[in-house]
């Protein structure tokens, strides 16, 4: 794999059992593409297209049914890489009863972070989402927006060459999603990779450079985003939203 690959799909497949013996039902199929190192790229599809499965591949939650999985330069099984991940997932499950230090704590530490090195990026991280003066306060008084903020922050704090953002606006607000937006564009900026995946479409066509999208568990599209938002007939150019219409609708005919 080459060295400006930050994630690659080879002919992935997976399946699930369907609920009766024998048969089992397509989640992915044949799906390839690569992630180059130092690209925004979105993820796009409507519900049930396979996303999520993909996603769970990719972070070695679930293993391909077939094919082949690399995540910086290194296959899946590698899990020594997920120490260089950050995931932000849109619904959080933390510990109601921890505070958002000992949250940032306990996700550093499985990032293999010094321990100096965690206490000093959690204050500078709590700082950055506006969650300073509740950094001792239990999870559980949190609101929706906070517990977002704190998740990323929580995403952020081992430094992440590769950034995976599941629906990262989910529930926040206004000075939320623009901290989100300045994290991105300032992963772009490093150099580091953000695999954002979004049903907002207005901020995937703002912030990415290319997309791949999944329509019922197979590959439909993937390039620049103006290979899809360019109407190939008239030249003339249309909304995200329209032409993912005009693709699905294309296809289901």
């Amino acid at each position: 794999m080459s060295s400006t690959v930050a994630v690659e799909f080879d002919d992935v497949s997976k399946s699930y059992p369907a609920g009766w013996p024998g048969r089992r039902l397509a989640a992915l199929t044949n799906v390839s593409f690569a992630i180059e190192s130092g690209e925004v790229f979105a993820l796009l599809g409507p519900n049930r297209a396979g996303k999520t499965t993909l996603v769970k591949i990719l972070l070695s939650l679930c293993q391909p049914g077939a094919g082949r999985v690399a995540r910086l330069g290194q296959p899946i099984t590698d899990r020594t890489t997920l120490a260089r991940v950050g995931y932000m997932h849109e619904n959080q499950a933390f510990p109601r009863y921890w505070n958002a230090a000992q949250l940032l704590e306990f996700y550093g530490a499985l990032s293999l972070m010094p321990a100096r090195e965690i206490h000093n990026r959690s204050n500078q991280l709590l700082r950055f989402v506006g969650l300073a003066d509740r950094g001792e306060e239990p999870i559980a008084r949190f609101s929706k927006g906070m517990i977002q903020r704190l998740a990323l922050a929580q995403a952020l704090i081992n430094d992440p060459e590769l950034l995976v953002l599941d629906e990262p606006t989910e529930g926040l607000d206004l000075i939320g999603r623009r901290l989100l937006f300045e994290v991105i564009q300032e992963q772009r900026r490093r150099g580091r990779t953000v695999l954002l995946v979004s049903h907002v479409l207005g901020e995937v066509e703002q912030h990415c450079d290319r997309a791949a999208v999944l329509l019922n568990g197979r590959l439909v599209h993937v390039g620049p985003l103006n290979t899809l938002t360019q109407d190939a007939k008239t030249g003339t150019a249309r909304s995200l939203e329209q032409a993912l219409l005009d693709l699905y609708e294309r296809l289901a005919a």
